[in-house]
């Protein structure tokens, strides 16, 4: 059917993925203003606004099987509907009985009150909901009768049940939008879309090859799973279509950052590096050890890439004590043994701070070294510096990527704990340059084909081999429950040993989204698990002096245990 200008909707008038919503019926301007708050304004929108789990609710158990604590689905008619008013304002009670062939079942919704009007006492309704002991009348809390109730279900015709008597998709919720209410504009949509006509973007070759069903018919498979779907697989993720739409998102991601790489180094530099015995020479006498082999390699395949007429993207990946520093900054060795500058950004200021000490420990004077951060007095003093070209190496952090920040050659940018910097930083960063080199590090342990896969703009070298005398980690998982016992070994452990610790938290304050504990109350129970030993807290409010006084009371042994927000990194 195709439409003039002139023709009107109805409300069986096919839609495409890029009709509005509002022809969806149902959608007048007060929904249709609450879905594009949550970011649906076209029926694409919804189409890709997937499950996030699935219920079977296709199994219809008789009134005699109730049995409390469970949800279930029953059938039959319903009787005895009455409103039970509440002293509390705005707030109502239904009660009534679901009669089939096995027996009957009370029924308890709350504020449903048009439900008494709605329900006809001739139909067959499907109900879905959870299954309690019933209370006494007048009974105490907690104090049930043991009959069973069904409570809050959902309720339709089962002639046309959408919420039960199937495999039920529940969606995510956003504002006012529930998942019942995006199950039904789903339904509506692909009542008027043929998900065949969908445009499919991978070659039919590409689907043939991994046994992948096309995209129209994944989606509808997703939103409207048969009865004979495997829910097991779809709450899995792992179900034909699942897997189909999770191909054609990593193979557009690949595409993306492949033709990123090529436009990243499509084009030459202007400078060149100076790798010589000079250079070599320079190196040896920075260097406080012998390298490994793992460090001698990546170095090489460093040195390699800063020799190509193209800018270098490489991710620099090794666990904590690797050695990934020292790498780093034999790298910026040689770029400014070759006269360009270069930046070392890390993403706290108390991590900046480290590297800066860390760097002016290793070159001492032999380079003009500046440390760019919000807190640094000197920071406006660096910024004219790097772009005079009078600071040939600077370690910042966010705080390098401002506008007002410029470099008079940068050569090589380094980024510690890359993943937490986006794309758009990392660009920001070499925009300071004309097409710098760029080497990101990373101490999380990311397998090679998973790397590939998250950094697909980046070569990847690895650090697997620890220095000498480092001790293999061990990591152990134990519940939550379980802390103040852990907080008790942790007691014991350092009384023994004479040694020290910290406890790392996720968040400064309380959240109850992420059900963590503030540093500040994990703090009280450590010191409470490992008194007399001297405790601290760190965390990145504190400014740079109440820092550098914690981290040295630790270092020196005056704090035994530290309890810390991910800063401590």
């Amino acid at each position: 059917m195709s439409l003039t200008p002139d023709s009107p909707l109805t409300p069986d008038s096919p839609l495409t993925p890029d009709s509005p919503l509002t022809d969806v019926r149902g959608v007048g301007p007060k929904r249709s203003a609450a879905l594009a708050a949550a970011g649906f304004r076209r029926v694409r929108d919804l189409l890709f606004h997937l499950p996030r789990r699935y219920e079977d609710r296709s199994t219809i158990l008789p009134t005699a099987e109730a049995t409390p604590g469970e949800a279930a689905t029953f059938q039959g008619r319903l009787a005895k509907l009455s409103r039970v008013r509440l002293r509390r304002r705005g707030m109502s009670l239904v009660r009534g009985v679901l009669e089939d062939d096995s027996g009957s079942l009370p029924v308890l919704w709350f504020n449903r009150p048009y439900l008494v009007n709605q329900v006809d006492a001739e139909t067959e309704y499907l109900l879905h909901g959870k299954v309690r002991a019933r209370k006494r009348k007048g009974g105490g809390e907690g104090e049930a009768s043991g009959a069973p109730e069904l409570l809050n279900p959902s309720c339709e015709p089962a002639s046309d049940a959408l919420h039960s008597g199937r495999v039920v998709p529940v969606y995510p919720g956003s504002g006012d939008l529930g998942p019942a209410l995006l199950r039904r504009l789903l339904d509506q949509v692909l009542e008027r879309v043929d998900p065949a006509g969908l445009p499919e973007p991978l070659p039919p070759e590409l689907l043939r090859r991994h046994g992948l069903p096309p995209l129209g018919e994944s989606l509808a498979a997703l939103h409207a799973p048969g009865d004979d779907a495997d829910v097991a697989a779809l709450n899995a993720f792992d179900s034909p279509a699942h897997r189909r739409l999770i191909y054609g998102e990593l193979l557009e991601m690949q595409i993306a950052m492949v033709r990123l790489r090529r436009l990243q180094v499509g084009r030459r530099q202007d400078f060149t590096y100076t790798v010589d015995d000079g250079v070599r020479d320079v190196a040896r006498t920075v260097l406080p050890f012998s390298l490994t082999a793992a460090q001698r390699r990546c170095l090489r395949q460093i040195v390699d890439d800063l020799r190509r007429p193209h800018p270098m993207l490489r991710l620099l990946q090794g666990d904590v004590g690797s050695g990934k520093t020292i790498v780093a900054a034999l790298a910026l060795v040689v770029a400014l043994e070759s006269g360009l500058q270069g930046a070392f950004m890390a993403p706290t200021e108390l991590l900046a701070e480290q590297h800066h000490a860390r760097l002016r420990e290793l070159l001492g004077d032999r380079y003009p070294l500046g440390l760019l951060t919000a807190s640094n007095p000197d920071s406006e003093a660096v910024r004219w510096g790097l772009a005079r070209g009078e600071v040939g190496l600077v370690v910042g952090t966010h705080a390098l990527i401002q506008e007002g920040v410029r470099f008079a050659r940068l050569g090589l940018a380094v980024i510690d704990e890359q993943h937490r910097f986006g794309v758009a930083q990392r660009q920001v960063l070499q925009g300071k340059g004309s097409r710098p080199d760029l080497l990101v590090m990373t101490a999380t342990p990311i397998p090679r084909s998973l790397a590939l896969s998250a950094y697909g703009d980046l070569e990847v070298s690895v650090l697997d081999e620890l220095p000498p005398g480092r001790r293999p980690v061990e990591t152990v998982v134990l519940p939550r429950r379980r802390a103040e016992a852990v907080y008790r070994r942790l007691a014991g452990e350092l009384r023994r040993s004479g040694g020290r610790a910290y406890v790392v938290c996720p968040l400064i304050e309380e959240s109850e989204a992420l059900d963590a504990s503030s540093v500040e109350e994990v703090a009280e129970r450590v010191r409470r698990a490992v008194a007399p030993l001297p405790c601290a807290v760190l965390h990145g409010r504190l400014d740079a002096g109440q820092r550098e006084r914690v981290v040295a009371d630790f270092a020196a042994g005056r704090v035994r245990v530290l309890v810390s927000t991910t800063v401590i990194e």
